[in-house]
């Protein structure tokens, strides 16, 4: 490793290949993989039609540039529009150039009704990506820290405060668009209820602002909707999505409908790599799969399973703050930071993560089964019990 950037602390460990939902390591150690690439993987490892459409497609074209069609993108666009009710897809490689599509539309927007210096309110504890502008719009000063001057025009409020919106609205003229994950990953599985995003979409539509929801973790099935903000009804101007949609083959979309459709005309943004027919090839087996397998169904299941499990094993233990989720985005917070639990588990042959520095996210793919959710509650809960009464 003496030649990589040193931007990763990594686990001592390295995978030579997986099955399912378990990987192993160069010694042949099995792991039982709780975390999915974090939300990745959303198949698992090895799945046949996954493997299947990637090899052929690598037989017969991998790229060729969006300045050609590519008759691939446009079916997992027509897809992607079919199970949102949305109208365009800009497809790029990742999370991060989704949200800053994002963000250059509704700045765009705002240009387009003569606001001069347009503005996003965006969310405390958010986690939008690295880039200098989605590092601007993410809520933690920890990740932002030696990156100054952040781009501008980002409007900063307490998650879920729909009054402080309200506020914000009432003496910024120049804000155009609100930015939110419907379920934050990174700031510790934190949910927006679905009264607060009625009401939000309210205030949009009163307003003339874009609602812009980051899918980019809680999306393709993890919440048991294909995109989380399903869960309340509404729907949203732009949409983000990566991590799952390829299931390991990198691959992110800014997803627009209504006022926010129509924006872009050709010169106005781009990717070279974006959408090409290998990636799309991933995206269309990984939401064939979904819906085949009714893996949003059973993410619900597997979902309920796994969180009930660790309140029973966990049951009158002091030092569970809560545990909560949505599908298969699980938290489990303590009372104090447990980052030495990573590496426990991983001692124990269990791969989880731990984020906003005392809570345990769980992340498995789609493919967990409520036997597998068994094995995860078997492994992790005493871990949880010995290191809260050590």
């Amino acid at each position: 490793m003496s030649h990589l950037m040193n931007t990763y602390a990594r686990l001592p460990v390295a995978f030579t290949h997986g099955e399912g939902v378990w990987l192993f390591d160069e010694t042949g150690k099995r792991y039982l993989d709780a975390l999915s690439g974090i939300a990745v993987s959303t198949l698992g490892h090895n799945h046949p039609r996954l493997v299947r459409a990637i090899s052929e497609q690598a037989a017969s074209v991998l790229h060729t540039s969006n300045l050609y069609r590519i008759p691939l993108q446009e079916e997992l666009a027509d897809r992607i529009a079919a199970l949102s009710g949305m109208d365009e897809v800009f497809f790029c490689n990742s999370g991060c150039e989704a949200n800053e599509a994002a963000i250059k539309l509704a700045r765009f927007y705002g240009h387009k009704k003569n606001v001069d210096h347009p503005e996003i309110i965006v969310m405390e504890n958010a986690f939008h990506g690295r880039t200098l502008a989605t590092l601007s719009a993410t809520g933690n000063r920890k990740t932002q820290a030696g990156f100054e001057p952040l781009v501008t025009g980002f409007v900063r409020v307490p998650y879920k405060d729909i009054g402080a919106i309200r506020a914000v609205g009432e003496h910024n003229h120049n804000v155009v668009a609100v930015m939110l994950e419907m379920v934050q990953g990174e700031g510790g599985i934190n949910i927006a209820d679905d009264t607060f995003q009625r009401e939000l979409r309210a205030i949009c539509d009163e307003r003339g602002w874009l609602l812009i929801c980051d899918e980019v973790q809680c999306g393709i099935g993890r919440t048991g909707h294909w995109f989380g903000f399903q869960q309340s009804g509404v729907k949203p101007d732009i949409m983000t999505l990566a991590k799952g949609l390829g299931s390991g083959v990198p691959i992110g979309a800014c997803v627009t409908a209504g006022r926010a459709a129509g924006l872009f005309s050709p010169g106005n943004h781009g990717s070279t790599f974006g959408g090409n027919p290998l990636a799309c090839a991933a995206g269309l087996a990984t939401l064939a799969e979904i819906e085949d397998k009714a893996l949003r169904e059973s993410a619900v299941r597997v979902g309920d399973a796994i969180r009930n499990g660790m309140r029973e094993a966990l049951d009158g233990v002091a030092g569970v703050v809560d545990i909560r989720g949505r599908g298969l985005m699980i938290g489990i917070e303590l009372d104090r930071p447990c980052g030495d639990l990573v590496r426990q588990a991983l001692e124990a042959g269990l791969l989880i993560n731990v984020t906003a520095e005392r809570v345990i996210r769980l992340l498995p793919a789609l493919v967990f089964t409520e036997q597998d959710a068994g094995n995860l509650v078997s492994a992790l809960a005493p871990l949880v019990r010995k290191f809260l009464t050590q």
